[in-house]
Parts: C-alpha cells; structure tokens; sequence
C-alpha cells in the first residue's frame, strides 16, 4: 500500500471515527451537564423560546448591528461558501457517493465552485483579520481559535489547488489535512458548527418558560 492509498483509505476511516466518536462524546457531555430544576411556576412556553432563541440570533438587533455588519456578513459568507463547497463541489459529490453513503446528487458547474470558494476565502479572511483588530476580539480569542482558523484555510486552499491541477500529490495533501482537521475537529471550538443549537436553544428555553422574549 502507498502513501496515497494509505492516506486515501485507514488514515481517512480512521480520523473520521476519531471525529464521530469525539462529536458523540462532546454531545453526551453537554447533555449530561443538565440544569438546576427551576421551582418557579412557568409563564411561557420554553419549547416555543428553544426555537424563538435559535432563530433570532440568525441576525442581530438594530442596535448591535450597525457595529456587528463585518462580523455578521464574513459569518454568513464564510459557513455558507464552506457548505457549497464542500457538499456540492464535484469531487465532493463524487467522493460522498463512491465512498461513505451510495448516494449523490447534482453538482455545482465549475464557475459556481470558483464563487462558492472565493465567498468561503473572503469571510474567513475578515473574521480572523477581525479577530486579531477587534480590542474585544482579540481579548477573548486565544491559540484555538487561531489553528481552527488556519487549519480550515489550509484545507481549503490545498483543495482548491488540488482541484485546479488534478495533481496526486496535491490532492494526498489535502486529504491529509482534511483528516488531521477531522481529529482536531471535535476537541475545539470548530465543534460551534453542532453544538450552538444546543446553547441558543438552551437559553431561549429558559428565557421562554420565564416570558421573557429574546
């Protein structure tokens, strides 16, 4: 077996159950944590705040979002630009359909991979530019929030080239990233791409049950 093969087919199985393994175990911790029983006779619904809660922290208030328009516009640029490329890129598509579950569906033409990914670069660009030139940004990230950053960045530049060139080394690059960002993956903040249903809703919920809005 050779370093591609190798890359290709154990190393890939084996950071993807590293990956399954530790999201299942993040949720089960969180879940576990549970909450203080409130005696206080409820006033609202706290599945209806569970909802509300997600759904409102979509976009932000009038009066936060004058000051929070880069943050909120990189946001949504980079994790919808990352969702198309990865879930919608051809070799995606193909690899989803060949290897993990049998089942594919129609991919983006190449000029819609080229804008997904230039939207993906440019909002992750401005969030860690902003998080490194924002005083409270950069008060409150530390090294985890750096590697996440870059750690993504390389995958998606190494695809991209791999992409452009259909070069075996390139593309046994980028698959090694790919699985070194799926073991690191779960153990860190990246882990906000599951997990913050669970706290929006969280606190909606408690908000709702008191009838209080959000």
């Amino acid at each position: 077996m050779g370093l591609v093969e190798f890359i290709e087919g154990p190393a890939f199985w084996f950071a993807l159950a590293v990956f399954v393994a530790g999201a299942l175990w993040r949720f089960v911790g969180i879940i576990r944590i549970g909450h203080k029983p409130d005696l206080a006779p409820p006033k609202g619904s706290a599945g209806w705040g569970w909802i509300r809660g997600n759904l409102r922290h979509f976009f932000p208030r009038g009066l936060f979002a004058e000051r929070t328009w880069m943050h909120v516009l990189g946001g949504y640029a980079f994790h919808l630009g990352l969702f198309a490329v990865m879930f919608f890129a051809a070799p995606h598509v193909d690899f989803i359909r060949e290897r993990l579950i049998g089942v594919g569906w129609p991919a983006l033409p190449r000029w819609g991979f080229i804008i997904a990914a230039e939207i993906a670069f440019a909002g992750l660009i401005v969030l860690w530019v902003r998080r490194f030139s924002d005083p409270v940004m950069r008060l409150i990230s530390d090294w985890d929030d750096h590697v996440g950053s870059w750690l993504t960045f390389l995958v998606m530049l190494t695809g991209c080239l791999a992409l452009e060139r259909a070069h075996v080394s390139l593309r046994a690059l980028h698959m090694g990233l790919v699985e070194l960002w799926l073991i690191y993956f779960p153990f860190s903040r990246l882990m906000h791409a599951f997990t913050f249903m669970l706290s929006r809703g969280a606190t909606g919920a408690s908000y709702g049950r008191k009838g209080m809005t959000l």
